[in-house]
């Protein structure tokens, strides 16, 4: 799926929109019928390891969704190339695995572009949830490139993706 936002206010609206859409605004909870696949146990639960973490440049971000031990989610990024440079496109995982605290996934291509991860989550040096970096995902991230003539390129970095700051409610507030 390809998005062209051009102002900041559209911006705000997907990321509040992919935000509803999670499961942790859901409450982790599934729709329809529930498989009967295992959970897999890390340090965390699914619906804290699922949300938004910061990508490669300011204003890109990847969502990442845990639920009943399956991994889903997308990449937003910017374009690259002089067809969709600048434009906002959303690059959904084709595939998704989380091992313990071993993440991986692999993106769908878009103008020739994806992106493969490996990597582990853990502790970020933020103090609280509502701080970005409160959790992290630590790995290497490999971008293939294919050019008109099909020749495929990659290249690899170490990366360091952020936690999106929580909102997190105080349980001594009541309830509307």
């Amino acid at each position: 799926m390809v998005t062209a936002l051009r102002s900041t206010p559209l911006k705000m609206l997907v990321l509040v929109l992919a935000f509803l859409g999670s499961p942790m605004w859901l409450g982790g909870q599934g729709h329809g019928k529930k498989q009967s696949s295992p959970r897999v146990q890390t340090g965390r639960s699914g619906d804290q390891i699922s949300g938004m973490y910061t990508f490669l440049r300011d204003g890109e971000f990847v969502q990442v969704t845990v639920e009943e031990g399956r991994v889903s989610g997308f990449v937003s990024r910017f374009g690259e190339r002089d067809s969709d440079r600048g434009v906002f496109l959303d690059q959904f995982f084709s595939k998704g695995a989380l091992d313990g605290k071993k993440l991986t996934f692999t993106t769908k291509p878009i103008h020739g572009t994806w992106y493969e991860f490996a990597g582990v989550f853990g502790r970020g040096s933020a103090k609280t949830p509502n701080e970005e970096g409160y959790w992290t995902i630590q790995g290497t991230l490999k971008q293939f490139d294919m050019d008109d003539n099909k020749n495929v390129s990659s290249r690899s970095r170490e990366v360091t993706f952020k936690s999106f700051p929580q909102e997190v409610e105080d349980p001594g507030t009541p309830k509307d």
